[in-house]
């Protein structure tokens, strides 16, 4: 029996799957549990010696699910080459679950929610963040679909690490609702539960009517006076430090690159 052609089997997978764009999107995933059809590199070897020095972890799991490709085939995978000239599509999370982890009471961690945001690299980048910190997750309102191959990349492949979701205001999940806005609170003097909802507007507009109409406290950034904003990862960075600072809260102390 032959082995199956590796771009036939990324053709059957490509629509329902998530591409994990680049090696480090699929160390990623498979630490943290995602199912991972296939996996294809232009580099073997590389891609091995790179797991070799940064995920030994999960060296044997790329050994046996990596498949070399021609550059020319690698790169008609994906939107644009990755330097580690790896791609991988792996199985979403049914939403059934992100719902239910979100949903679960008592929370140890808050739940970031992005309302309305623009940008798919910033609300990757803040799920990156969630997933360091330990969040429950990450929820978006609007349009912007935090399973969008740009936004996934931007996450390095942490959505596994977090339920990531999107919902529309009415149907976050409970909790106080802790909304960043110029005209709250300054943070410095809160203490944030745990099982707060953390909001972050667009860097343009701020927070939707409907978000601030919901929102328990709102919260403000020290931040030197005639300077706009900060950017949104940013802010998320900021305010998630505040919280795991003021306790016993740690972020996963596991130091793997």
């Amino acid at each position: 029996m032959t082995d199956p052609d590796p771009l036939a089997v990324w053709r059957r997978y490509a629509g329902p799957c998530v591409l994990l764009d680049g090696f480090h999107a699929l160390k990623h995933a498979l630490r943290f549990g995602a199912e991972v059809p296939v996996a294809v590199t232009a580099d073997r070897t590389a891609a091995l010696a790179l797991a070799d020095e940064l995920a030994p972890d999960v060296r044997g799991v790329l050994d046996g699910l990596l498949t070399e490709v021609t550059r020319e085939a690698y790169a008609s995978l994906v939107p644009r080459p990755h330097p580690t000239a790896v791609a991988a599509l792996a199985v979403r999370p049914p939403r059934e679950t992100g719902l239910r982890t979100l949903a679960h009471t008592p929370r140890r961690s808050p739940v970031v929610v992005l309302d309305q945001p623009r940008n798919l690299g910033n609300a990757g980048a803040v799920i990156r963040l969630a997933a360091g910190f330990g969040v429950t997750g990450v929820v978006t309102t609007g349009t912007l679909d935090p399973w969008h191959p740009t936004v996934v990349r931007g996450g390095a492949g942490l959505h596994f690490a977090t339920a990531v979701e999107r919902l529309e205001v009415a149907e976050l999940p409970s909790g106080p609702l802790f909304a960043l806005d110029p005209e709250g609170e300054d943070l410095r003097g809160l203490k944030l539960p745990d099982d707060a909802l953390l909001a972050f507007g667009s860097e343009r507009s701020g927070l939707s009517r409907e978000l601030r109409a919901r929102a328990d406290h709102l919260v403000a950034l020290p931040m030197r006076p005639q300077v706009s904003s900060y950017n949104l990862a940013t802010s998320v960075a900021m305010t998630l430090y505040h919280w795991s600072a003021q306790g016993a809260h740690r972020a996963c102390p596991d130091r793997r690159s």
